[in-house]
Formats: structure tokens, C-alpha cells, sequence
């Protein structure tokens, strides 16, 4: 997981760990709604019911190919029962489960994806839950909208940046050609020089190693990338 943020909900800090395809929500936070003292508690109580162990290890053999399902099988047959403890890291450990994630440290505690955490929350309090979905789904828009404005930054960069660079090719280089039939390899090669300096690579190659992108590697580039590009 890469980074984190958190949303308030009547009262309460939940944090979110934001990963490259997956959010993983605090279920340790969502307890403390309920009772901050046993937070633990009330996780492994959740963990105890025979429908979390089918609501987990079907979501996990949903998505996860690593996913042990003899272990699984284990827990579910011994869910309900009087005698039957779970705790996450024990669920994590034995059966390779990715859904729920255990973190230590003073930002650690019991988090997991949301597909999972919503139904924790609707375990903790129905009313609690709708508005979790609220506030996370505020947050997604909130990150879309701003996505959505740096990418059309850069496409803005990269346009200006290819006029500056055609114009000065074709004020300061084409006019000394001899030959006209010149002048697109020459477009192709004062483009790649620039391009190697800063992205390491050709067009050409990085269309290679980019069948399905829809733009070219400056389309693709940071604002940092476009601004440097710019200057340069």
C-alpha cells in the first residue's frame, strides 16, 4: 500500500490506505465507532461468525489465486462454535489471505479492502456503513476531479511543448538543409534527442514497450517531465 488518507464519519477518523488497484479501509477504526477500548475485540467477535468466514474466503477465492481453500474450509466448519477464536493475523498466516491486512506500528491496526470493510461496518451499525459509502465515494470523485485536471495539464504541456520544439527546428535547422526531403527525419531526430535526454528512450521504443497506450511517452510524461521538457 502506498499512502493513506482518512475521511471523517459522524464523528469518527477512518483511514484509508490507497494502493496501486486497491483501497483497504481501517477496520480497527470502524470498531472504535462502537467501543474505542476493544477494538480488537470486536473484530475478532466479527471474525468469529460463520458468515464473515464464508464472506472472506469466497471473496478470496474471487481474487486471490494464492488463496489456501482446505485451510479455509477448516475455519468455516469451526465458525460459530463456543470453543472457535480468530484473529486476523491467524486468518492472514494460515490460510495467505490478501483481503485483510494486520499493520503494526502507531499507525497499524486491522485493515481491509473495502468490499470487506463495508460489511464489517454494516456488522458495527447499518446506518454507520451508508455513511462510510457516502464519504468514501466523496473521496473517490474529490481524486477523480483532480486526476482529471492534471491530465488535461499535461496534455496541454505536451502540446505547447511539441509547438516550441517544431518552430524552432523549423526556424533555425530546416532552412540549412539542402535537400527537403530531409526535413521529417530531421523532426524525428531533434524530437528523440530530447527525448533519450529525458525519458532514456526513443518514441519508437517506448511504443514498443507500450502496445496499448493511446498516446506518445510525452502524453504519457509527469508534469515535472513537461516542464523540464519545456526548458530544455
Amino acid at each position: 500500500m502506498t499512502k493513506s488518507k482518512t475521511i471523517n464519519v459522524k464523528g469518527t477518523e477512518i483511514t484509508i490506505f490507497q494502493g496501486e488497484t486497491s483501497d483497504y479501509i481501517s477496520l480497527t477504526d470502524i470498531a472504535r465507532y462502537k467501543d474505542a477500548t476493544n477494538t480488537d475485540t470486536i473484530i475478532q467477535n466479527w471474525l468469529r461468525n460463520r458468515n464473515t468466514i464464508e464472506l472472506l474466503g469466497f471473496w478470496e477465492l474471487m481474487y486471490n489465486s494464492d488463496f489456501k481453500p482446505l485451510e479455509f474450509e477448516g475455519f468455516r466448519k469451526q465458525a460459530g462454535l463456543n470453543s472457535f477464536v480468530l484473529t486476523p493475523k491467524k486468518w492472514i498466516e494460515t490460510t495467505n489471505a490478501v483481503g485483510i491486512i494486520s499493520k503494526s506500528g502507531r499507525y497499524g491496526g486491522t485493515f481491509a479492502h473495502k468490499d470487506l470493510a463495508f460489511e464489517f461496518a454494516s456488522w458495527i451499525s447499518i446506518e454507520f456503513k451508508l455513511y462510510i459509502i457516502k464519504e468514501f465515494q466523496r473521496l473517490k470523485d474529490d481524486e477523480n476531479d483532480r486526476l482529471n485536471l492534471t491530465w488535461n495539464l499535461q496534455r496541454t504541456l505536451a502540446k505547447v511543448n511539441y509547438r516550441i520544439h517544431t518552430d524552432a527546428i523549423k526556424e533555425n535547422i530546416i532552412p540549412k538543409l539542402v535537400e527537403q526531403k530531409e526535413t521529417a527525419l530531421v523532426y524525428a531526430n531533434e524530437a528523440d534527442l530530447l527525448n533519450v535526454a529525458l525519458f532514456g528512450k526513443t518514441a519508437q521504443q517506448w511504443r514498443t514497450e507500450n502496445p496499448e497506450a493511446k498516446g506518445n511517452v510525452r502524453d504519457e510524461a509527469s508534469i515535472e517531465q513537461l516542464v523540464v521538457l519545456s526548458n530544455m
